[in-house]
């Protein structure tokens, strides 16, 4: 059991109580240390990209819980990198545009409209994710005006232009990036368009952090208040 002496929500020194829990000796917040080793457990396992099942079995817990725990993370993650692109965005940095698709989509035609594309910035080895419109609400209006095949042929000349980026550039820390990004996606199966940002900011920062740090910092950021 880990033990703590300072409190997760203020930082202040807190003692034990004799029903187990801890209490603050400034905010008076109350918490039970095996919810905080049950935290700490789920956000280490979430760093190491243990998948939810797995963990679920390993912890006896029910999957559905540990995917909640997971989502609230890669929200927690998400804010992180957000509060951190506000810190720097002021310096100089580099930046490539990027797309991303299933790999059971890429030689699909009618499957370009379902690419997500964004900007990748790189803040001296810092990466931050901007991610750009979806061109999936244009799908229906491409087709019916006869045009899909030129955006397709221009899509495929980004696809080229893309790969000599990767090619000529094989120390960038952005083409590094989509590197990792693209290996470590292929863990999960049919992410939904509208979830799809949680998941590239969860490896956006995985990226950016050692292990260690990341895991203090989703622990700063889930017992705030």
């Amino acid at each position: 059991m880990l033990w703590t002496t300072r409190c997760f929500y203020c930082q202040n020194f807190v003692y034990i109580l004799s029903d187990n829990r801890i209490k603050c000796s400034v905010c008076n917040k109350k918490t039970s240390m095996n919810k905080i080793n049950k935290i700490i457990t789920l956000i280490t396992a979430f760093i190491n990209n243990e998948n939810a099942l797995s963990l679920s079995k390993r912890l006896s817990l029910s999957y559905i819980s540990v995917q909640k725990y997971y989502k609230e993370f890669r929200i927690l993650s998400a804010l992180i990198c957000e509060k951190e692109y506000e810190a720097i965005r002021s310096n100089p940095c580099q930046y490539e545009e990027y797309y991303y698709l299933e790999n059971s989509k890429k030689f699909k035609k009618e499957a370009i409209f379902d690419a997500h594309n964004f900007l990748t910035f790189d803040y001296e080895n810092h990466i931050y994710i901007l991610m750009m419109p979806s061109l999936k609400q244009y799908k229906g209006q491409f087709i019916e005006d006869g045009v899909e095949n030129l955006y397709f042929d221009e899509f495929k000349k980004f696809k080229r232009d893309a790969k000599i980026i990767k090619i000529s550039q094989q120390h960038n820390n952005i083409v590094r990036f989509w590197s990792y990004f693209e290996k470590k996606i292929l863990t999960y199966k049919g992410i939904k368009s509208e979830f799809f940002i949680y998941y590239l900011k969860e490896y956006e920062f995985k990226y950016n952090h050692l292990e260690n740090e990341a895991i203090e910092l989703l622990i700063e950021y889930y017992f705030k208040d």
